[in-house]
């Protein structure tokens, strides 16, 4: 596992498309995994301000809520939209349907998908109870996509972009621990002290299924970009 620290998240969010860059013209990305969240808005920011094609990546999303429209704005799909997609054109882009009428089935399609389009890199976020895409606390590191019930810490955080009279989901769809690990490349971006007792986890060196974010132990190749010093 390799750490860069950085002095802001800006400049954090510019050395996730330096490596991105360097993958691009090795010739090794050709699938990417995307996430959400406010860790991601600059990255995506300095994606869409640079020269970088994208038309013959396909992107894929960690997770969805359920039940609420893509053309939702809380939704991922408008987030990733907004920010990415409709700025920057790439090959394919997919993420989970939180519409649809069988979620199992539409679980085992995505998985269906991810195993035939291998992930070159990921990009992930941490939450702060060390939970990675939406794999939270006690999920199984041989999870693959799956229905999951959030917990209180994390309705908690993801209230705040839902307004009074919005109901925030409280189920989604997400990428399981083995859909993740099976990326060849993972990069982590986290920023600011509410990331600190999770970093602090994963750099602790034990695998614990109570801190999610130490699974990423066990995979080959992992960089984590932060502006904390631990």
């Amino acid at each position: 596992m390799q750490t860069i620290v950085v002095e802001s998240k800006e400049r954090g969010a510019e050395k996730v498309v330096e490596l991105v860059r360097e993958e691009m013209e090795a010739g090794r990305l050709n699938v990417l995994g995307l996430a959400t969240g406010s860790t991601m808005e600059p990255v995506y920011e300095k994606m869409v301000a640079s020269d970088l094609d994208f038309t013959n990546v396909t992107a894929f999303n960690l997770d969805e809520y359920i039940g609420i429209p893509a053309t939702h704005k809380n939704s991922y799909a408008y987030y990733m939209d907004q920010l990415l997609f409709n700025k920057k054109p790439f090959k394919e882009t997919h993420i989970e349907n939180g519409m649809a009428e069988d979620l199992d089935a539409e679980c085992v399609r995505y998985e269906t998908l991810l195993k035939e389009n291998p992930l070159d890199m990921q990009f992930l976020g941490i939450g702060e109870n060390g939970h990675i895409a939406f794999n939270e606390p006690g999920t199984s590191p041989e999870s693959v996509t799956h229905v999951v019930e959030l917990t209180q810490s994390t309705i908690d955080v993801n209230s705040q972009y839902f307004t009074a009279d919005e109901t925030m989901p409280v189920t989604a769809l997400t990428m399981g621990i083995s859909s993740i690990m099976q990326a060849k490349k993972l990069i982590v971006a986290a920023f600011g002290e509410k990331k600190r007792a999770a970093l602090e986890k994963l750099f602790a060196g034990e695998v614990t299924t109570e801190w999610p974010v130490t699974y990423l132990l066990d995979h080959p190749d992992v960089t984590v970009i932060t502006d904390l010093k631990l």
